[in-house]
């Protein structure tokens, strides 16, 4: 099982959907990967019971574009969890060039918690704050 200060990663295809008009990646390209990658992470480190009775928000995200990325490059994106306060939780994500390790771009997210039955926002419990965020 991963600890809170491991970082995650997945590769990502830059496929033709993801190009806009100036030929490189949309800006809405990135933002789903910041979110895959979330997505994934969660899905890897969360238990099955945990991801029955747990869901994400996403209520931020902050993003700095760096560099483009254009069609047939490969994405490595990374992703790590911050710090929590109440029920916002902190994520960093870095979007590289997997050929060349060049940033591309870096976001913070906050998620918060979901009760998954009710869907309303809920304190995580304590196994998941601990293997989620980091301490201050």
């Amino acid at each position: 099982m991963q600890s809170a200060g491991e970082i995650f990663q997945i590769r990502i295809q830059v496929l033709p959907a993801d190009i806009d008009s100036m030929q490189h990646v949309n800006n809405v390209a990135y933002v789903r990967w910041v979110q895959d990658v979330a997505v994934a992470h969660w899905r890897h480190a969360a238990t099955l019971a945990e991801q029955q009775q747990w869901l994400w928000v996403v209520l931020r995200h902050e993003i700095d574009y760096k560099h483009p990325a254009v069609l047939g490059d490969e994405v490595l994106a990374k992703t790590w969890v911050g710090t929590a306060r109440g029920l916002k939780f902190h994520r960093h994500t870095e979007l590289l060039r997997a050929s060349d390790g060049t940033l591309l771009a870096k976001a913070l997210s906050i998620w918060c918690p979901l009760d998954a039955f009710t869907r309303r926002p809920t304190p995580a419990s304590d196994e998941i704050r601990r293997r989620f965020s980091i301490p201050e």
